[in-house]
């Protein structure tokens, strides 16, 4: 039964590319053309949101090359270990919003370190998967679309991403404690 549903699984992405392109043809839809003007939209979008990256990612990358991100996880390490978060997870915690590679990286180092098994490495993955990147997603999807003002969603995305933070390290020391 497995194997057949495995190889069902393997076909679905040729099903769907069929089943489009007897869409297209029972449509009478230029396809080429579509696709090229898709294309176009897409180079749009990213012309729009490019400044946004630009200004985001450098100094991301400078403050933990410089140091600072150590400086803010040492400051940080007394109000985490009172409301039961692991010191460790601070620089993950202060990267996750602005850059999802750089979480990853600081994820990936903190679980190498302590050890996938470990309340360290277990917190990080459960963190990982339940906050956002809210500033890049912000940059882009509200630049994608041309809104300036940004309003109460930054606030508001930040307060769900301490949610997430305080709800991962809560869950892995209810099942794992």
């Amino acid at each position: 039964m497995n194997t057949w549903l495995g190889s069902l699984a393997a076909l679905c992405p040729c099903l769907l590319l069929a089943g489009v392109g007897l869409h297209a043809v029972f449509r009478d839809v230029d396809v080429f053309s579509a696709l090229t003007d898709g294309a176009a939209d897409g180079l749009r979008t990213v012309l729009r949101i490019l400044p946004a990256l630009v200004c985001l990612l450098p100094p991301l990358y400078m403050l933990r090359a410089s140091g600072a991100l150590d400086a803010l996880t040492v400051f940080l390490t007394p109000m985490l270990s009172a409301i039961g978060i692991p010191s460790d997870l601070a620089p993950l915690m202060l990267l996750r919003p602005f850059s999802g590679s750089g979480a990853l990286a600081v994820g990936s180092e903190l679980i190498a370190a302590a050890g996938a098994d470990s309340i360290v490495g277990r917190t990080a993955a459960v963190m990982l998967g339940s906050t956002e990147t809210t500033f890049y997603v912000i940059a882009v999807y509200f630049g994608a679309v041309g809104i300036k003002k940004t309003r109460h969603a930054i606030p508001a995305a930040l307060c769900a991403d301490l949610a997430g933070f305080l709800a991962a390290a809560w869950s892995v020391r209810l099942l794992w404690g």
